[in-house]
Formats: C-alpha cells, sequence, structure tokens
C-alpha cells in the first residue's frame, strides 16, 4: 500500500466527512421512524464495533502501511459506534432534562455532565482498553487516533459548557433535544483560546514527526494523525467562525419531522 503523505491527508479527510455524514443520516432516518428505531440503529451498528476490534487486534502485529491505515480506521469504527449510541439516546447519562433557565453555573455543569455520564465513562473505559491493547507498539497508531477524537471532544464540550458564539444543534435527535439546554451561546470564553493552542501545538508535533518518519509507516501514520488533529481543529473554529459547516452534510440528511414546539424554546443560556 502507498505510503503517499497527500493521499493519506485525503483519506483523513474523507473519513471524517463521510463517517460523520453516515452517523447523522442513520440517527435522523431512525428519528423519523420511531424510538425504537435508534436501537435498532445500535444493533445494526454492532459488526462495525467488532471490525474495530479486529482491526486493533491487526495491528498488533502488522506495523507496514497497511497497519497505520488499519489502526486508524479501526479507531474511528470504535469511535463511530459509540457516538452512534450517543448521538441515538441510547447511552448518554442519567439526566433526560432540560436545564432550568435560572440555574447556577455548578447546576449547570452538573446537570450537563449528567446528559454525558455513561457515554464519557465508555470512551474513557475504551481508551484505557486500547491503551492496554497496545502497550507494546512502538507507534500505536489506533490509540493515537482515538485520543485526538477524545481529548478533542472533551475540550468542544467545555467550550459549549462555557460559551461560544456558534453552537449547531440542527442534527440532534429526539431524544437529545433537552441537550443544548446545558450550552451556553456568547462571547468566546478564556477557555477557547486553551483549546486552539494546545490543538495547534499537538498538529505542529504530529507534523516534525511526520517530516522525520523514519519508515513508510510511520509516514503514513502521522500524516494521518496530523490530518486528524488539524480537523478537530478546524471544530473548534466552526464554533467562532460566522461559517455554515453544517451545509457539509445538510443535504444528504433527510428533513426532520415536525417537532412539538414547545422542545424548541429558547431557554435562559440563549438557545
Amino acid at each position: 500500500m502507498t505510503d503517499n503523505p497527500w493521499l493519506a491527508t485525503l483519506t483523513a479527510i474523507f473519513l471524517w466527512w463521510f463517517s460523520t455524514g453516515i452517523i447523522l443520516w442513520r440517527v435522523r432516518v431512525a428519528d423519523n421512524g420511531g424510538p425504537e428505531q435508534h436501537l435498532v440503529s445500535v444493533v445494526l451498528g454492532l459488526p462495525l464495533l467488532a471490525a474495530g476490534i479486529w482491526g486493533v487486534n491487526v495491528t498488533l502485529t502488522d506495523t507496514s502501511t497497511f497497519g497505520a491505515y488499519v489502526g486508524f480506521l479501526s479507531a474511528l469504527a470504535i469511535w463511530g459506534w459509540i457516538e452512534l449510541a450517543f448521538l441515538s439516546g441510547i447511552i448518554t447519562g442519567p439526566n433526560r432534562s432540560r436545564c432550568p433557565p435560572d440555574a447556577s453555573d455548578r447546576q449547570r455543569f452538573v446537570r450537563g455532565f449528567g446528559t454525558l455520564a455513561w457515554h464519557e465513562g465508555l470512551l474513557v473505559l475504551a481508551l484505557v482498553l486500547l491503551a492496554f491493547a497496545t502497550r507494546d507498539l512502538h507507534h500505536p497508531f489506533a490509540l493515537w487516533t482515538f485520543s485526538i477524537l477524545f481529548f478533542a471532544r472533551i475540550s468542544a464540550k467545555l467550550n459549549l459548557f462555557f460559551g461560544v458564539p456558534r453552537i449547531n444543534v440542527e442534527f440532534l435527535s429526539t431524544p437529545l433535544l433537552h441537550l443544548p439546554s446545558h450550552f451556553r451561546r456568547g462571547r468566546v470564553n478564556l477557555f477557547y483560546p486553551f483549546s486552539i493552542t494546545v490543538l495547534s501545538f499537538s498538529a505542529a508535533c504530529f507534523l516534525e514527526r511526520l517530516v522525520s518518519a523514519p519508515t513508510p509507516a510511520s509516514t503514513t501514520g502521522f500524516t494521518l494523525l496530523t490530518a486528524l488533529t488539524l480537523l478537530a481543529l478546524l471544530e473548534h473554529w466552526f464554533m467562532v467562525v460566522p461559517l455554515p459547516d453544517q451545509k457539509l452534510w445538510r443535504w444528504m440528511i433527510p428533513a426532520p419531522k415536525v417537532i412539538p414546539p414547545e422542545l424548541l424554546q429558547e431557554d435562559g443560556n440563549g438557545l
């Protein structure tokens, strides 16, 4: 398999766009089909999780360029199934109610964590298991891929809590309509520059490893990681830059069924 860094970059960009789109598409289709369809989606997605686990096992003995791609794809597969389970409202958290408009920041944080607790716990468990499974690898690309997704997600959720100018909730499913009430739309918060700095530094570190990569496999692996980190950085910029990023996927997603107006009422946080 070729170690062309441009091909690896395009692969990462396509997989980021396509995997996001296919998950959002399936969630919307299930949402329009009825509450029980969300569980069907998660069950039907189990082969994706199994393929990810199998792929990680393959990378334990394959240090070739192919192994780097498999590690990257495997992490995306595991992550994708967990995200499908969350966006479908199957694995979320104990709190499924809207946040009161007069809630304090502390109450909003506690309630907000309650909406995500089981999902975040599953992500932590997956990260720990990946770290254990790949502990003997010199370049555990599956672990690093999952780690980028994990920490970028934590950063994004904290920024949504602290406050950012732009919050896209267009693709949320009915089981998650309570989620935006825990966010805050407003001026850029003080944590945001820190997030941008860390992601930029991480991308620079992966780029440095790419430039000095000694093997074709490491060239491919660090290209994929660099591209993924830059995409995570781009997603953070979408929180403040007025660009219609939802248009990347809107065209491929069915229109939602009618949502009761009371579920879309603006809350005290401006959502």
